[in-house]
């Protein structure tokens, strides 16, 4: 051993020395520093019996812990010279060895590696930086920070804050810090060991002490925190015991019983069935051995309430008055006298069978017609509560019977809920948009309505969260729905469908004198002194600025108007306002849909004919038109047609064309049935031969109808019959100012008048064939004021 003048410190002579390596697990030691070693490994147990004077080794820390025979690549490169003290022999055959740290080595190469490990090793000179202020204020910081650590921690002693205070060396400080700390991990200690220059191992530890400090300063504030609740839960706990003895010695009783007992008078004046109530008084006897605290007394407690307040034998509306029922249900509504029918004979079966069960009724028809203002005036005609659920956009089957009460925040179904609203057991209750009801992972409605608007079951509807049956025999459900095709099959058949159909314009004008009109001049601050709506004006609004088969459009429409004249009220002008056609052209704008004079407009050029769509939200009028024209005899359909459509058209033409022979159906063109001619959309079936005469099997079907000719060619003016060839449309002459029709060798006058409009090249004339009207013909054609112009004929419409 000798002493270095320059550092001051003292080192000891390593060269050529082969000292036996003891590897320990998450334990690093340092110089300077007394740490107790376990050693429990042969090779370790072997390593420290084998010691003779010489105590010196070499404690090095592995990298793993669970290695159990380390190698030299499972150890650190660098470890602490160290000497053994004292060895403790333990029962478990194990060794306790207290050793002493003298000096960083790193281990340079390995000599042994059995029965234990020796290795040459070299001594780790430190770098002690000059004392200045910056080293003193850093140590400083360093012993400050480790005092407060030792201070606020319970598993630190605070002789250790002692003996810091008395290392001057800025690295034995360090080391001996760095040993005590015991947040700090195995890796950090031995980066802290493996750092030969003091100053940067005194920012080291300086980070880690910061660190702990605040860790520390947290745990301690959350642990304050936990400290303060549970005081403060002990502290109410004993004077709520306090409390209930002296309320006990008072004769009161305390909060809790007398929550019991108001639950207990709710059950006994529900007029609960003897099942249910039976279930309600177990569930109560739990609640009140039951502490206040206890995770489930809310949710038994909300249980017993739901029970408590449902209307188990409360009823409402008194006898009914069918005279006075009927004129309630003229008042709300115009018209629908089929739905008024019908529930004025439910009413009457009621007041005759009070006990019957109630019907489900289902309003189908188009938005805006009144299925859901229809339920509210049954309501009041029965004298009931009114109940509306809207069943749109519902996909879980919980919405209709509940949770179970194992869910957090569970609570019964709708229907129960909605029974609770009404605070009877028999409202009018409205399923509205029952055809818009989803389906998806969480279950079916529709299939969980099935029992509900059962008459034969909903008298035992069961809840899931409830868990007892309730009694819905007694209640009115009336539905809606804009269609039946989306209802299933199994539920539509529990339901009365009634059909409300759309109106017509005289019955949206009769609505909008008697309803409409009334309301949004209430509804917009005016009076009837101050706006007029003349009939002719109402039914203006109606052809031209709504289509729709309800009235929502137009009740918005006259709400539009009314703002209109309460905004020139608002700004001074108090004349009264009389709504004409004028006036709504200019509050509303140009007119929006045209129809008059469309149908006879586009029906005068051949080949059109008028369809009709219709859905159960309303309908249009449909122009199919169709033409004739040379090709290979294919079928062309042009327009947003599907697939349904296609087929009935393609198999209509199949038909012609399979009996045309039997129908008597010859075309115009020559092969028209063949490959020769092409048709266009729908065929029209020409009824001349190929010469151009009129085929005589239709001379029944022909004789005093009305037939329209059209023409088609040119022909020689002779008493020959005329070929019917195709010819130009572009070709044809302009007649003048009148036409004359001749039929047969005596030339019989068919018509005579003035010459109609070429429509697309085609001219077309309407006359009655008369009764003893011969065929065939010798010729059959019309002439304009020049002898030269007559034309074969088609004739369409036979």
């Amino acid at each position: 051993m000798a002493k270095s003048e320059e550092s001051e410190i003292t080192t000891y002579d390593t060269s050529g020395r082969s000292l036996p390596i003891l590897p320990v697990r998450d334990t690093v030691l340092f110089p300077h520093a007394v740490l107790p070693l376990t050693v429990g490994r042969d090779s370790s147990v072997q390593l420290i019996n084998s010691l003779g004077d010489d105590k010196t080794i070499v404690v090095v820390a592995q990298r793993e812990a669970r290695v159990d025979a380390p190698q030299p690549t499972d150890l650190y490169n660098v470890g602490t010279l160290a000497v053994v003290h004292k060895v403790v022999k333990m029962p478990n055959q194990s060794l306790f060895v207290f050793a002493e740290g003298l000096e960083r080595v790193r281990l340079t190469e390995f000599s042994q590696l059995s029965p234990f490990m020796r290795a040459q090793v070299e001594t780790i000179p430190e770098t002690i930086p000059p004392k200045n202020s910056e080293i003193e204020a850093l140590q400083r910081n360093v012993l400050t920070l480790f005092q407060q650590i030792v201070a606020g921690s319970p598993t630190l002693s605070d002789e250790l804050s002692t003996v810091a205070m008395n290392i001057e060396e800025p690295g034995r400080l360090v080391d001996f810090i760095a040993s005590s700390l015991p947040s700090l991990s195995t890796s950090d200690k031995q980066d802290t060991l493996e750092t030969t220059d003091v100053r940067i191992r005194l920012e080291k530890v300086n980070q880690h002490l910061a660190k702990e400090l605040e860790v520390q300063q947290l745990r301690n504030k959350i642990q304050s925190e936990v400290q303060d609740r549970v005081q403060q839960t002990q502290r109410e706990y004993y004077l709520r015991e306090q409390m209930k003895a002296i309320q006990k010695e008072l004769g009161e009783q305390d909060e809790g019983a007398r929550d019991t007992e108001d639950l207990k008078t709710k059950i006994e004046s529900a007029g609960m069935p003897d099942e249910v109530k039976k279930e309600a008084l177990k569930e109560l006897g739990r609640l009140s051995r039951m502490s206040p605290m206890a995770a489930d007394y809310s949710v038994t407690r909300n249980y017993i309430e739901w029970l408590a307040v449902l209307p188990w034998n409360k009823t409402s509306g008194g006898e009914i008055e069918i005279p006075k029922a009927k004129e309630i249900l003229d008042a709300d509504h115009y018209d629908l006298q089929k739905v008024k029918d019908r529930i004025l004979d439910f009413l009457s079966v009621r007041r005759l069978k009070p006990s019957m069960k109630g019907p489900i009724l289902c309003f189908v028809g188009p938005p805006g017609v009144g299925k859901t203002s229809l339920g509210k005036s049954i309501a009041r005609a029965l004298g009931r509560k009114f109940v509306r659920l809207s069943l749109g956009g519902v996909h879980d089957e919980a919405e209709i019977r509940g949770h179970r009460r194992t869910y957090i925040g569970a609570l019964p179904g709708q229907i129960i809920q909605g029974i609770r609203r009404a605070e009877t057991k028999d409202p009018v209750f409205m399923l509205d948009e029952i055809d818009k009801v989803g389906r998806d992972f969480r279950g079916d409605p529709a299939s969980a309505l099935l029992e509900a608007l059962d008459p034969e079951q909903n008298s035992t509807f069961r809840d899931n969260y409830l868990d007892v049956t309730f009694d819905l025999s007694k209640v009115l459900f009336i539905t809606t729905a804009n269609m039946l095709d989306p209802i299933s099959e199994p539920l539509r058949d529990r339901m009365e469908i009634i059909e409300l159909q759309g109106y017509t314009e005289e019955e949206k004008a009769h609505i909008a004198f008697q309803y409409l009109i009334p309301r949004q001049i209430e509804e917009n601050g005016i009076t009837t002194e101050q706006i007029e709506f003349p009939p002719e004006s109402v039914s203006f609004i109606i052809r031209h600025y709504t289509r729709e088969a309800g009235v929502r459009n137009l009740e918005r429409t006259i709400g539009t108007i009314c703002r209109k004249q309460a905004r020139r009220l608002a700004e001074g002008k108090s004349d009264k306002l009389i709504v004409t056609k004028e006036i709504v052209t200019e509050f509303l704008g140009g007119i929006k849909i045209r129809s008059e004079g469309e149908i006879a407009e586009r029906t005068k050029r051949a080949g059109v004919v008028v369809g009709l769509a219709w859905t159960p939200s309303g309908g249009d009028v449909l122009f199919v038109e169709a033409n004739l024209l040379k090709g290979k005899g294919g079928l062309t359909i042009t327009g947003q047609i599907q697939d349904v459509m296609r087929e009935s058209m393609q198999a209509g033409l199949s038909w012609v064309r399979s009996n045309a022979a039997q129908l008597g159906v010859v075309p115009v063109f020559p092969g028209v049935f063949t490959t020769q001619s092409e048709f266009h959309d729908l065929p029209v079936a020409a009824t001349l031969n190929e010469n151009g005469t009129v085929n005589s099997e239709t001379n029944r079907a022909a004789q005093g109808s009305i037939v329209t000719i059209f023409g088609t060619g040119f022909g020689s003016l002779s008493p020959q019959p005329v070929d019917g060839s195709l010819f130009d449309a572009a070709a044809l002459p302009t007649l003048q100012s009148k036409l004359s029709v001749y039929a047969g060798a005596a030339a019989d006058v068919l018509y005579a008048g003035p010459a109609p409009d070429q429509v697309a090249g085609v001219m077309q004339v309407n006359f009655r064939l008369p009764a003893t009207f011969q065929y065939p013909p010798t010729m059959l054609m019309f002439v304009g004021n020049q002898p030269t112009q007559y034309f074969t004929v088609w004739i369409d419409g036979l």
